[in-house]
């Protein structure tokens, strides 16, 4: 079938991208999906940096390529041998679909599938090859889910269902944004009920690790960011005290505020400074927690010797150490309760052809987590 996508064919363009306009809104053809797959049409599709930064060209990824990692869906044909999901159904996307076979989807580590990688970072499906053409060659799939279309064919492990209580425009950032940042928080780091907690880089998944480390009851709850209204924002959300990073005394202004650091530190800003703040911001016997994606040739200088001397962790998280098909349905529950209010999160919903100007508000840092809304 035809479809409309937001293609990349050139990264590295200069901003502002409402110029230089880097997506292409592009006619292309869509194969049928094939054993293990299903088609999908796009309801909303969340702009994150990991988008971001294939348009920069700080992740490089093979082009052309159609872009959109998160997003919720309607299921309109399911290819034979699945069963998770039934066409009528709207689902959540997961930009990293697990094969269950390898070593980690084996130990319950599905985020870290390695299959699921190496067909993202060919820009595959995660059963091999492509699904979306133009002019016969083919066209890269962003993440197994290239989500900037008004549909797709995805892998059936990329699929959750949500229940039909949840409204399927906001369910889009349960895709990344909640995965990400509240999984940080429970499943990597493991943040108990009194602890204290840190949180710099307030964008959608910094955000929602602030609403994670709420409803996991840590306290005092600090947050950090350059920008004096995400700041504000998380003092509505239920942040104990607000830090602005830009302060040459930030680290000092935290220590005090814990008594000595925090507990549990948590970094989404994806930049050697805001590592360095978050693990001079932890206490001893503390554990400092990234999930930001900086540059690859990004180095953080360690102090070694504060490892041992002070028995600290430094921990990895990606997609929040998800297992999808236990944790969308939990995070979706407890915004169902109120307990993790991700509307409020949400900015702007645009149309797909507004989708560079949206590039232009997320790079700007000023801007929530806007949509593309189908």
């Amino acid at each position: 079938m035809k479809i409309r996508a937001a293609v990349l064919r050139e990264s590295g363009l200069s901003a502002p991208f409402a110029h230089s306009r880097p997506l292409h809104i592009t006619e292309l053809d869509l194969a049928p999906p094939g054993p293990g797959e299903v088609k999908v049409k796009m309801i909303a599709a969340g702009l994150c940096h990991s988008d971001l930064s294939v348009i920069t060209g700080v992740r490089p990824r093979p082009l052309p390529m159609a872009l959109g990692h998160e997003a919720s869906a309607q299921v309109v044909e399911v290819g034979a041998g699945v069963r998770n999901v039934r066409v009528g159904q709207t689902v959540v996307l997961v930009f990293v679909p697990s094969c269950g076979h390898c070593v980690p989807c084996m130990e319950g580590r599905p985020a870290l599938c390695e299959p699921g990688a190496e067909a993202n970072g060919k820009g595959e499906m995660l059963e091999g090859g492509y699904r979306l053409s133009a002019a016969g060659s083919h066209v890269s799939h962003h993440c197994g889910v290239s989500a900037f279309a008004d549909h797709a064919v995805v892998s059936a492990r990329s699929c959750i269902p949500v229940d039909d209580s949840i409204d399927p425009v906001e369910a889009a950032v349960f895709g990344c944004a909640v995965l990400t940042g509240v999984g940080a928080v429970v499943n990597t780091g493991k943040v108990t009920p009194g602890a204290s907690a840190l949180i710099v880089g307030l964008g959608g998944v910094g955000l929602s690790a602030l609403l994670g480390a709420r409803a996991a009851g840590a306290h005092p709850l600090i947050a950090v960011d350059v920008q004096a209204s995400k700041l504000e924002l998380a003092l509505s959300l239920g942040a104990t005290a607000a830090v602005n990073a830009r302060d040459p005394d930030a680290v000092a202004q935290i220590r005090e505020l814990t008594r000595g650091g925090v507990d549990f530190a948590f970094e989404f800003a994806g930049s050697v400074p805001a590592m360095e703040l978050a693990y001079g911001a932890t206490r001893r016997g503390g554990t400092t927690v990234t999930a930001g994606l900086p540059r690859p040739d990004d180095r953080w200088p360690l102090q070694q010797l504060s490892l041992t001397a002070e028995e600290r962790t430094v921990k990895g998280s990606y997609i929040g150490s998800c297992i999808p098909a236990r944790d969308v349905p939990r995070y979706l529950g407890l915004y169902r309760s109120g307990a993790l209010p991700v509307d409020r999160l949400i900015g702007r919903k645009l149309a797909l052809e507004d989708i560079n100007e949206g590039f232009d508000g997320l790079a700007s840092g000023n801007s929530l987590r806007d949509l593309i809304v189908f």
